[in-house]
């Protein structure tokens, strides 16, 4: 194994170390079960993504869709073309893992796993899925898949920074337009003294607004620092860890036994668990010396994945935490 090969192994290590600790926590064996199989689909998932990049990079590649790589600059590698907008195979997958996530909880996991260790014999028991739900997974697919085009034709038209930094308003609309959950904000006790505030402040349609400032500042915030070898996938792979570790640690407490809290965790679960084994695939390239730029498809597709996710799961300020800390 080369220092290349166990740098990247450290880090998986260590960014995984910690959800899988508090994974084996979980004591309902329903949310277990779930997320052990998400496991395993976005275990499928980092594998296809391994498998799909050197075939994206070399049509790419073919197109003149490339560059040439300044961290290896005055070094024959430096002049040697590279591949962009390879972001597109790791996006792929990861839409495919989640489309995989809805269609596995038509089914009871239980009855699932059932299923599968007896052979793929017996009857599978449907599960019943609230509306809700499913308008709030479909609406995360949209936005992230809206997302990935726009980022693409970025690669491929170099839309100017002016146009570029209001995309994800556009691809935020769906979520828009599907997010039911509360609009109201917690005021800490400081300024509640200091501004006359109460405990609880509705902020209604501004509420929304921040959620469009949230895509903004997520996809921005992982597109401003590109320019260095796996910069942008490692930083989307840390974030991803930690939000996993939020999640999981909450679902290992009292948050697993209360629906609302649960159902909220697991989803920002089911988006951070892919796109982290995605972008480990991901790296497994890019990382120094980087061999596929990632282009604005992946740093484009990993912001809003991050923003769906911190919505959805109903923790947006410890999203602003994790890629302020990054920074």
């Amino acid at each position: 194994m080369n220092g290349r090969e166990t740098q990247l192994l450290v880090l998986a290590v260590a960014g995984l170390a910690a959800p899988v600790f508090f994974l084996f926590q979980i004591q309902d064996q329903k949310t277990f079960r779930s997320i052990v199989f998400s496991a395993f689909v976005s275990l499928l998932g980092f594998l296809a993504t391994k498998w799909l990049i050197p075939i994206v990079a070399s049509k790419t590649l073919r197109r003149g869709i490339c560059g040439k790589d300044l961290n290896k600059k005055g070094t024959p590698a430096g002049e040697v073309p590279i591949p962009e907008a390879v972001g597109l195979a790791p996006a792929a997958v990861f839409l495919l893992c989640i489309i995989c996530f809805e269609l596995i909880h038509y089914y009871d996991i239980n009855s699932l796993f059932s299923w599968i260790g007896s052979g793929f014999r017996g009857k599978l028991e449907l599960e019943t899925l609230p509306d809700s739900w499913l308008v709030d997974y479909n609406a995360a697919l949209a936005s992230i898949g809206f997302m990935v085009f726009l980022g693409f034709a970025d690669d491929v038209l170099d839309i100017p920074w002016r146009v570029k930094l209001i995309l994800p308003l556009f691809a935020a609309l769906p979520l828009l337009v599907a997010y039911s959950g509360g609009t109201g904000v917690a005021v800490p006790k400081p300024l509640q003294a200091l501004l006359g505030l109460p405990s609880f402040l509705e902020l209604g349609i501004l509420y929304k607004v921040y959620m469009v400032m949230l895509g903004i500042f997520c996809t921005n915030s992982i597109n401003i620092l590109a320019g260095v070898n796996g910069l942008e996938a490692g930083q989307t792979f840390i974030v991803a860890c930690a939000m996993l570790i939020h999640s999981l640690s909450q679902l290992a407490g009292q948050a697993g036994w209360v629906p609302e809290l649960r159902d909220a965790h697991l989803f920002s679960v089911y988006l951070a668990l892919p796109l982290a084994a995605t972008t480990l695939g991901l790296l497994v390239f890019n990382w120094y010396p980087s061999s596929v730029f990632v282009g604005d498809t992946f740093t484009y597709f990993a912001g809003m994945t991050l923003a769906v996710a911190s919505i959805l799961g109903h923790f947006q300020r410890h999203c602003c935490y994790f890629l302020n800390l990054k920074c």
